[in-house]
């Protein structure tokens, strides 16, 4: 049985990547002009960054729906990472130092640029507690200056780091109320507040930097509870879902499909249970982004710019020795994965989803119906079982396939406010087309489309769900 530390332990690895999103882009070089405007998800500015720019907050507010016994106790973990300059600086000749933008140091060189270090702070309290006016829970990071000499392999001095961070003041503030009804459930609410006080007037936003809370998210967790989703929530908590007031975060159920007591609140608009593919080798510091492209790319540095990537950042030091040792079976693995979800499709007529699908397998077909796993399901040539131009779905009893007409009902699936000039329109379908995960899609054109002609030379169409469409044909 999955325990409550493995349920928080999953998360994690998925928080991490959070906390490291954007941290540093390709080609991870400081002088990058990516890497010019840097840290971009879940900062909480200290409130008196205001007064330069009101658009960045100084706290985040999460509101989620949770079913829990009175005698639960609801545990709150804020992460975030602190900002350390790095300054590069030498000898002035006056018995001082001055500060430099870089040095060399043998055959490296060593640039002033702002690190990170990774904050955490658990508050737990019970929920009878949260019910009754709730927790206020404020926590101090200190600040901190450490000086590193920079000696060369001949014993001289060729200059010192610094490293400083400017001390911190947050809170953690939680509350909870009941929701009417039967049902007995909660809406739980956090915020977190940056409360710091700056040391001097913050006129740009390195300056407020300092002293801010950088991808800031929350892991809460209510062992024997039960949280609800806000993506997907149970019809009778729809409306108080839609009621759910979320600031510079959103949260999503957390750890595996089965773990319901747990929650990441992240600056990422995520999906419930997100998890790290198993084919990623490692951060890349860009979790929304192809690990194979940017390996590759990555190994494609010149060696001077591998050695300012080096120089920039020991994290961006260790990703190019990672890569640099990346077995050929990871690259295979990174290249793609084909995961079978449903059964293998053949010739016969089904009904996933409610839907009558031909093309999928049944029940008692003989497995010669079956597909061949080993021909490319993504290749209509040589995978025969798929047909596009041919094939055809039952919507309503009515046979629907390439030349079908049909009247256009988006809003089922769709919440694109463009879909509104499309309801009550005909169109013509062009394919029948079935994915990797064994769904069916209509490619159509609309028929009053001047450019239909245009669009479809061009391969352009329009994809509906088979219960976003009405066939205009009767039934035969």
């Amino acid at each position: 049985m999955t325990t409550a530390e493995e349920f928080l332990a999953d998360a994690r690895r998925v928080a991490d990547a959070i906390l490291y999103e954007g941290y540093l882009l390709y080609p991870y070089r400081g002088s990058a002009r990516k890497n010019q405007a840097r840290f971009q998800f879940g900062v909480l500015m200290p409130p008196a960054y205001r007064d330069a720019d009101a658009s960045e907050p100084s706290a985040s507010q999460t509101e989620c729906l949770l079913e829990a016994p009175d005698d639960a106790s609801v545990t709150v973990i804020a992460r975030f990472l602190h900002l350390q300059r790095r300054q590069v600086e030498v000898e002035d000749g006056a018995g001082g130092y001055r500060p430099v933008a870089a040095v060399q140091v043998d055959d490296a060189e060593v640039i002033t640029w702002d690190e990170a270090a990774e904050r955490e702070h658990r508050s737990t309290v019970p929920l009878a507690a949260l019910l009754s006016g709730g927790v206020d829970s404020a926590f101090e990071v200190p600040g901190s200056e450490s000086v590193e000499t920079l000696t060369g392999a001949a014993g001289h001095s060729a200059g010192r780091l610094v490293r400083r961070q400017a001390p911190l003041t947050a809170v953690i503030c939680l509350r909870a109320e009941r929701l009417p009804g039967p049902y007995g459930a909660l809406r739980l609410r956090l915020k977190i507040e940056n409360r710091t006080i700056p040391d001097g007037p913050l006129r740009r936003r390195e300056d407020g930097l300092r002293f801010a809370l950088i991808a800031t998210h929350a892991l809460i967790h209510v062992p024997g509870g039960r949280f609800l989703s806000l993506t997907d929530p149970p019809e009778w908590a729809a409306p108080y879902a839609g009621a759910c007031s979320n600031v510079a975060t959103w949260p999503v159920l957390a750890g595996p499909e089965e773990c319901r007591e747990l929650v990441l609140s992240s600056p990422v608009i995520l999906y419930d249970h997100p998890r790290i593919a198993a084919e990623s080798a490692g951060d890349l510091f860009d979790a929304t982004e192809i690990d194979e492209i940017l390996t590759l790319r990555t190994l494609a540095l010149t060696d001077e710019e591998r050695r300012e990537a080096r120089a920039t950042d020991p994290r961006a030091a260790e990703l190019l020795d990672r890569l640099d040792g990346l077995p050929p079976e990871m690259f295979e693995r990174m290249h793609g994965a084909i995961r079978y979800l449903g059964p293998a499709r053949g010739t016969g007529t089904g009904q996933p989803g409610g839907v009558p699908m031909a093309g999928v397998p049944q029940a008692g077909q003989p497995a010669a119906a079956t597909q061949d796993r080993s021909v490319p399901w993504w290749d209509p040539g040589s995978d025969t079982s798929v047909s596009p131009e041919s094939d055809h779905i039952l919507i309503a009893g009515v046979r629907v396939a390439r030349g079908s007409r049909v009247l256009m009902r988006p809003g089922a699936r769709r919440a694109d406010a463009q879909d509104l000039f499309l309801t009550g329109r005909s169109a013509l379908v062009e394919a029948v087309l079935h994915d990797v995960d064994g769904h069916v899609h209509l490619a159509v054109t609309p028929e009053d489309d001047p450019a239909a002609d245009l669009q479809r030379n061009h391969g352009r169409f329009l994809y509906f769900a088979p219960d976003e469409v009405e066939p205009l044909e009767a039934p035969t």
